[in-house]
């Protein structure tokens, strides 16, 4: 008998995602989303949001962040005993304490696919895993759901911590880059002179203008962003006043110190190399 799987949320882009997953790999897949409509062929439609979780054995949450620990509440008491809740947000703190909240017999899976719906693949995709209740049999189940995928388990305040950065600081600098760009009346001119820092800089930012600008300001309202986000904002203007004061010597000791501490730990050149092939393979 096929495991029955419920996706909330599933018109979005990674609902689209794990449902055409879970199919390939012969799952019943029900759908249930009240923004979207259901998209896709053999998947169940629901009709309400505690209709459609009452026979699934795993229940997936793509759904915005603000309202996960919300739907939390209001589902789990309804879901049958042994079923697996599992949520998929990019802040952690808030949503834990809610999964931790559950009914006993309902399993928390908490995890952060790092990937987007235009992944072809499981297989070698990063998926962190956040401990609720059970942290070796929470990853367990995730390994079996996803085979092939790498994973990370980190807790909730490390990993809001770490993705300030990865996402929260790449999609603020990418927004603000997207603005500028968007606003150039030249952009063919600019196009046809730029090189290969600015050409890959420009695909960056308008891969990322792809995603829903509610996800957007989700990933750049992450509380921990604050800290690094006043970083960035110090030393553009500490760069600057040096510039325009003609203090060249603190501008290059500022860029050599990062430089070695970039290469404590990778090669900078291995790093040019595969920008140049990112770039051939672009352009090809």
């Amino acid at each position: 008998m096929k495991k029955k799987i419920t996706i909330i949320g599933i018109g979005g882009q990674m609902g689209q995602w794990f449902a055409k997953y879970f199919l390939a790999n012969d799952f019943e897949v029900t759908g249930y989303d009240t923004e979207n409509k259901t998209q896709g062929k053999g998947i169940i439609h629901a009709d309400s949001l505690v209709g459609g979780i009452l026979k699934a054995d795993y229940v997936v949450l793509c759904t915005p962040t603000r309202r996960t620990p919300e739907i939390i509440r209001l589902i789990a008491k309804e879901m049958k005993r042994g079923t697996y809740l599992i949520e998929i947000s990019s802040e952690k703190s808030k949503v834990v304490a809610s999964l931790s909240k559950m009914p006993a017999k309902i399993n928390p899976i908490c995890i952060h696919p790092m990937f987007g719906p235009g992944a072809k693949s499981i297989k070698g995709q990063n998926i962190i895993s956040v401990p609720v209740k059970d942290a070796k049999k929470e990853l367990a189940i995730t390994k079996e759901l996803f085979d092939g995928a790498n994973f990370v388990t980190i807790d909730a305040i490390e990993h809001d911590k770490k993705i300030a950065v990865i996402l929260g600081l790449t999609h603020l600098m990418n927004l603000v880059f997207a603005n500028i760009i968007s606003k150039d009346e030249k952009m063919l001119l600019t196009e046809k002179m730029s090189g290969t820092t600015f050409r890959v800089q420009k695909i960056l930012a308008e891969s990322i203008m792809t995603e829903s600008p509610e996800l957007i300001e989700t990933i750049i309202a992450n509380p921990e962003i604050r800290r690094v986000a006043e970083e960035l904002w110090k030393d553009i203007g500490r760069l600057l006043t040096a510039v325009q004061e003609s203090k060249t010597e603190e501008v290059i000791n500022y860029i050599k110190t990062c430089q070695e501490k970039l290469s404590a730990n990778i090669s900078l050149e291995d790093s040019y190399k595969k920008l140049t092939k990112m770039v051939n393979a672009i352009e090809k």
